[in-house]
C-alpha cells in the first residue's frame, strides 16, 4: 500500500532569504541614523543637512521602487534582487568614503535607488512559490524580523562603535549584503518546478505558480491607476510612512536632545519602537487567519485590523507626547509602532491580492508613496527643528494626525478583486 507523498519544504526557506535580507535591509538603513551625531560632528552637518540627507535615501527609494517591482514581474526576482543586494552594498560601504555634504548626499541618494525594489521583489517571490494560505503569515515573519533587524541596529552600533569608527562599521555592513546575494542567487529559481528540492506534491501546493513566475511586462497601467483600492493603498501607505520614518531617522537624536539621555542609555530606548513593530506584524501574521474565521473572510480582516492599527498609533503616540518619564514615554511610542504594524502585513498580503501577477508593480507603486512619505517627514522635522530652535511637539503632532487619517482609508479598501479581473 503506497503512501501519498508528502509536500517538500523548499518553500519555506524562500522565506527564510526574504526575512534576513528584510534585517540587513533594515539593518543598512538604520545605521545613518545611529551614526547621524558623529557623522555631523566629523562633517560639520547641522541639523537641516542631516535632514536631507536622510531624505536623500527616501527621494530615490520613491523614484526607483515602481522600476525595481515592474522588473521583477519582467525578468524574475532572481536577478534583479541579486543586482539590488549588490547595488546598495556597495554604497554602503561608500558611505564610510564619504567627506563633504554633497558626496554624502549623493551616496545616500544611489544608496536608496539600489534599495528600491527589495520588498515589491520578494513580495513577488511569496505570490509565487506561496499558496494563498500562507502569504498573509509570511508577510507578518518578513516585517517582524526586519523591524527586529532595525530595533537591534542601535545596540549593535554602539558595541561596534566601541571598538571602530562609523566608518568601518559600514564596511562591514556593506560585505555582508555581498555574501547574502552570492548565496541567494545560487540556489533561488524564479519558478518553483525548475528547482531541484520541490516534488510533485509540493508543486501541487503551488498550482498556478508558473501564471505569476513567467514575465509580464504589459502592465495594465489603466486598470491599475483607475482602481480605487489602488489609490486607497498607496494613500494609507503614505498615512503610515509618514510617521514610522522617524523611527529610524530622528528618534536617536530625539532621545539624545529631546529627552536628554546620554547615547548608551538612547540606544538602547531606541530598540523599543521597532521591537514592538516586530510584535505587531508577527501578531497580524498570527491572528489573521482565526478573525477571518470569524468575520467570514481575510478580506474584511485586512479591513478591521487596519482601522484598529491606525487608530491605536495615533493614540499611542499622543499619550507618548504626554509622558514626562523616557522610558514610559518610550513604551508608548513603542506601542503606536505595534499597531502601526498590525496594518503593514495585510497591506503587502493586499498588493498580493489585488495586483495577482502584477504584485510586483503594484506592491513597488504602493511603496513608492509610502517613501514619499519618507522624503517629506525627514526634511520637514529638520527645518521644524531648526526653525523652533528643537521643539520636537510640532513634529510628534503631524505624526499622530498622520495616523488618524490613515484609520478612514480601510474601510473602503477591497482586496478580493485583482485588477485583471476588472
Amino acid at each position: 500500500m503506497s503512501h501519498p507523498q508528502q509536500p517538500s519544504r523548499a518553500r519555506h526557506w524562500v522565506i527564510v532569504f526574504a526575512v534576513t535580507l528584510a534585517v540587513l535591509s533594515y539593518v543598512d538603513r538604520v545605521a545613518i541614523s545611529q551614526a547621524a551625531p558623529s557623522i555631523s560632528h566629523d562633517l560639520g552637518f547641522d541639523k537641516a543637512e542631516m535632514g536631507l540627507i536622510f531624505s536623500a535615501f527616501a527621494l530615490a527609494y520613491a523614484l526607483f521602487e515602481i522600476p525595481g517591482g515592474w522588473l521583477g514581474d519582467w525578468m524574475g526576482p532572481r536577478r534583479v534582487l541579486m543586482r539590488i543586494v549588490l547595488w546598495w552594498s556597495f554604497f554602503t560601504v561608500a558611505t564610510g568614503w564619504m567627506w563633504s555634504f554633497t558626496s554624502m548626499w549623493v551616496c545616500r541618494f544611489l544608496f536608496g535607488a539600489g534599495e528600491a525594489g527589495c520588498f515589491p521583489n520578494l513580495t513577488k517571490s511569496f505570490s509565487t512559490w506561496l499558496p494563498s494560505h500562507e502569504r498573509v503569515r509570511a508577510q507578518g515573519f518578513l516585517w517582524s524580523f526586519a523591524r527586529w533587524g532595525g530595533a537591534f541596529t542601535p545596540p549593535l552600533f554602539a558595541v561596534l562603535f566601541a571598538i571602530m569608527g562609523w566608518r568601518q562599521v559600514f564596511y562591514v555592513f556593506g560585505v555582508i549584503g555581498i555574501v547574502w546575494a552570492v548565496l541567494f542567487y545560487r540556489w533561488y529559481r524564479d519558478n518553483p518546478k525548475d528547482h531541484p528540492s520541490v516534488n510533485a506534491a509540493e508543486l501541487a501546493l503551488l498550482q498556478g505558480a508558473e501564471n505569476t513566475a513567467s514575465g509580464h511586462g504589459d502592465v495594465p497601467w489603466g486598470k491599475l491607476i483607475s482602481n480605487g483600492s489602488v489609490w486607497l493603498l498607496w494613500a494609507q501607505y503614505f498615512l503610515i510612512t509618514y510617521p514610522w520614518y522617524f523611527y529610524i531617522t530622528w528618534l536617536p537624536t530625539y532621545l539624545q536632545e529631546g529627552r536628554r539621555l546620554d547615547m548608551r542609555t538612547a540606544a538602547s530606548y531606541a530598540v523599543l519602537p521597532l521591537l514592538f513593530g516586530g510584535f505587531g506584524s508577527m501578531t497580524c501574521g498570527f491572528v489573521s487567519k482565526s478573525i477571518a474565521r470569524r468575520v467570514g473572510s481575510l478580506d474584511r480582516t485586512r479591513r478591521i485590523l487596519g482601522v484598529a492599527g491606525f487608530l491605536g498609533a495615533s493614540a499611542c503616540l499622543l499619550l507618548s507626547m504626554s509622558l514626562h518619564d523616557p522610558l514610559y514615554a518610550m513604551i508608548a511610542m513603542g506601542m503606536a509602532s505595534f499597531c502601526n504594524d498590525l496594518v503593514v502585513p495585510g497591506a503587502w498580503a493586499g498588493c498580493m491580492e489585488v495586483g495577482g501577477k502584477y504584485a510586483g508593480t503594484l506592491s513597488g507603486s504602493m511603496n513608492m508613496m509610502g517613501n514619499a512619505a519618507g522624503i517629506l517627514a525627514p526634511t520637514i522635522g529638520g527645518f521644524i527643528l531648526k526653525r523652533t530652535g528643537g521643539d520636537w511637539s510640532l513634529f510628534l503632532y503631524s505624526m499622530a494626525f498622520a495616523y488618524f487619517l490613515g484609520a478612514f482609508c480601510w474601510p473602503f479598501i477591497n482586496t478580493a478583486k485583482p485588477i485583471d479581473q476588472d
